[in-house]
């Protein structure tokens, strides 16, 4: 029979041992801090009927959706984490307690075109807040919050949250007379960092949009207003009083701005941005993109906002949420394309590697079971190979450590213990093997998986 070639599709993040460490590394430091916030862990079904999850899906969604036929069954693979979170809310309404805090890491499967940091198959991370007919503002100040010290604990320092309300922005657009244009033109200011203002003007005044020039110039004016976050409120205070809308949005921004100092999060950290929109129709309040400070060209690696009923095509029930999505393949792939990886973590499966070297494997299994009970990550290796072989496995693995157990090691109820990364070997009581391991081990093993290149 004729070998099959293997191959990864297009599209698919399939990563070695070593990376893939790290990846499960920036996964549990997530877990770990959206718990520490109060976020229940929630997984759901990659398949879904497609009738509940195309419930309120359209245009290119449905264009990029997995769907086939299984059976009488017509289904779909999800293509996001907040979908199914409506229909769980919706389908448990009755068992949850409100506010409904979650979060969720999950594959999630787009049928775009696989490009370089595009992928079809990869992991989001999500967290929202969802209230039963209310939601107080303060989640919606605490979410930056958690996307400032999430970020931190991963080892990222140059990044800063942007921040806006739209409310602020539909307001503004309603002062103008454009409220049945606010969609278009918001989809349209959002692509200001990435296609710059001469090109937002000529999408404005040009198509089926054709605004006035004046119109244009207002909106371009008023969206490059920039200065610290207290200038910018300070200038929107401008705008006070001429349309409810507004008001009620910039009350709302200044009371996120006031908050986000409460909750720990450094000024040069955040900063109130009013070309930040999301293209998504479904936000309505305070909105979020995240950027890296030293590669802009990315675009947001955390995005995110208020929403005024999650699941309205399910359930009667007003569920108004806030929440954000961190693409984590994405994110990874261009942590390791930038170098910010940080290579002093140990992504080696073990922390020690037990060599026997006698026949009676007895002594040998004993030690690496006690090594494993207080805490020490052990494999024992008893392959029949030669000396070379055995330290050409440990080395290729990336053990810190070796610990030889022959016969005069046995004798003397002791071990040799090597560090692989010194070359240096000292003979060890069990429990001075333990404890130099733990000691040594203890910063790289806690190191977080981002490191950021030292700037030129």
């Amino acid at each position: 029979m004729a070998k099959q070639k293997p191959r990864t599709l297009s599209g698919f993040m399939e990563l070695l041992p070593a990376p893939q460490a790290q990846f499960e590394r920036m996964a549990e430091l997530l877990r770990q801090s959206y718990a520490r916030y109060g976020f229940t862990p929630l997984d759901t079904p990659v398949i879904e009927a497609s009738e509940v999850l195309l419930a309120k899906a359209g245009g290119e969604t449905e264009k990029q959706i997995y769907r086939f036929n299984k059976g009488d069954s017509d289904l779909s693979l999800r293509f996001d984490l907040t979908v199914p979170l409506a229909k769980y809310v919706a389908l448990h309404y009755a068992e949850l307690s409100f506010p409904f805090r979650r979060f969720q890491i999950g594959k999630v499967y787009r049928g775009e075109r696989a490009q370089r940091g595009r992928f079809r198959e990869f992991y989001q991370a999500d967290i929202d807040v969802i209230g039963d007919g209310k939601l107080d503002i303060v989640n919606e100040a605490e979410i930056p919050a958690i996307i400032y010290h999430t970020f931190t604990a991963l080892g990222l320092r140059r990044f800063q949250v942007h921040v806006n309300n739209r409310k602020v922005l539909s307001g503004f657009y309603a002062m103008l007379g454009l409220t049945d244009q606010s969609g278009d033109i918001m989809r349209i200011v959002d692509k200001l960092p990435k296609i710059g203002p001469d090109k937002v003007r000529e999408l404005l005044t040009g198509g089926e949009l054709a605004l006035p020039e004046e119109q244009a110039g207002e909106i371009l004016t008023f969206i490059s207003i920039t200065g610290s976050n207290q200038n910018v409120l300070d200038s929107l205070e401008c705008y006070r009083g001429r349309h409810e809308l507004f008001d009620q949005g910039l009350d709302e921004l200044n009371t996120v701005v006031k908050y986000l100092g409460a909750f720990g999060v450094p000024e040069e950290h955040f900063a109130v941005d009013l070309t930040i929109a999301r293209g998504l129709d479904y936000y309505t309040g305070t909105v979020y993109e995240t950027f890296m400070l030293d590669h802009p060209e990315i675009g947001s690696i955390c995005s995110g906002g208020r929403y005024d009923n999650l699941a309205e095509y399910y359930t009667d029930k007003q569920l108004p949420g806030v929440g954000i999505s961190i693409g984590l393949t994405r994110l990874f792939y261009v942590l390791e394309e930038q170098g910010y990886l940080n290579d002093a973590l140990i992504t080696a499966p073990a922390d020690v590697l037990v060599l026997p070297m006698t026949d009676d494997l007895s002594p040998a299994i004993s030690l690496a079971t006690r090594l494993r009970e207080v805490g020490v990550r052990t494999q024992l290796y008893t392959e029949p190979k030669k000396f070379k072989q055995k330290m050409s496995y440990a080395d290729k693995l990336g053990v810190p450590y070796i610990l030889l157990l022959g016969e005069d090691e046995i004798k003397q109820g002791k071990a040799s213990l090597k560090d692989m990364r010194t070359g240096e070997q000292e003979l060890l009581s069990a429990d001075q093997a333990v404890e130099k391991i733990l000691r040594t081990l203890e910063a790289s093993r806690n190191a977080p998986p981002i490191r950021e290149p030292e700037k030129a």
